[in-house]
């Protein structure tokens, strides 16, 4: 009877942690560049069930594995491609295909993010707001001084001026767009931001990626399977609470009115 016991908690347990999954999905769902996280559950300590005699301990037969303990295999991250919502922000930036925009952190080092909601801080240097400064593929700062600039689907940011009766182009930089070959050996950090140890991939001169100006991706957050897999999860964690509460009784019957027998 008490092997009940692991098998209800670490169900609550795991419920838990997918509600918490879930509801951070729901809370991004309006996050520019977002990818939807899923729980995978598993099982621990898999163990081989034998059938043997009432009497005869000899020659046990093999039932089949059993497991007393869920929990939480690992979260995967779905980096499927979210949809274009026109901002016509100028410092606006969407990714079509894959790959990455490359930030400088505040503490210095280089991460990778999908968000392209950029602004100008008080140097007019490209920045994702409480993060860092926006690379350029040449890995240098992009400082933009006048707001008529273009960008083409590279990710080149030019102006075009008139100088002395001629058209002049000046180049800001290109950003630098970057891919991975494993997406699984990056890691999520907070604000949208990734990191890895893999060789980066520059992806801008590819034609399957392109900068989409004056857009914005939209998370990939389905909210209609987010609030599915929410009340799914909420009742399994319910069911599993009411069926402690059974073993609770019965233990405590067993413990008190059984012992006196």
């Amino acid at each position: 009877m008490y092997q009940g016991f692991y098998t209800l908690a670490s169900g609550m347990l795991t419920q838990s942690r997918n509600l918490n999954v879930i509801s951070n999905n729901m809370v991004n769902v309006q996050t520019a560049g977002y990818k939807n996280d899923t729980m995978v559950t598993s099982t621990f300590q898999e163990e081989m069930l034998y059938r043997t005699g009432r009497h005869s301990k000899g020659n046990p037969q093999e039932l089949g594995i059993t497991s007393k303990i869920a929990t939480a295999s690992r979260t995967y991250v779905d980096y499927g491609q979210g949809s274009f919502d026109p901002t016509g922000g100028v410092y606006d930036f969407a990714l079509s295909g894959n790959g990455f925009f490359c930030i400088r952190t505040l503490d210095g080092e280089e991460r990778y993010t999908r968000n392209g909601s950029f602004a100008v801080d008080s140097d007019n240097y490209l920045v994702l707001n409480d993060v860092g400064r926006v690379l350029s593929a040449d890995g240098q700062y992009i400082r933009i001084d006048n707001e008529e600039f273009s960008v083409d689907e590279k990710g080149r940011i030019t102006l075009e001026t008139m100088v002395n009766g001629q058209l002049v182009t000046r180049d800001y930089g290109t950003l630098k767009v970057v891919d991975f070959a494993d997406y699984d050996a990056l890691h999520r950090e907070d604000n949208g931001l990734y990191s890895t140890d893999q060789a980066q991939i520059p992806v801008t001169q590819q034609n399957e990626t392109a900068v989409i100006w004056q857009n914005l991706e939209r998370s990939n957050v389905d909210m209609m399977e987010e609030m599915t897999a929410m009340m799914s999860s909420q009742r399994a964690l319910q069911s599993a609470a009411q069926m402690l509460r059974m073993y609770d009784t019965v233990m405590g019957k067993s413990a008190t009115d059984v012992g006196r027998l």
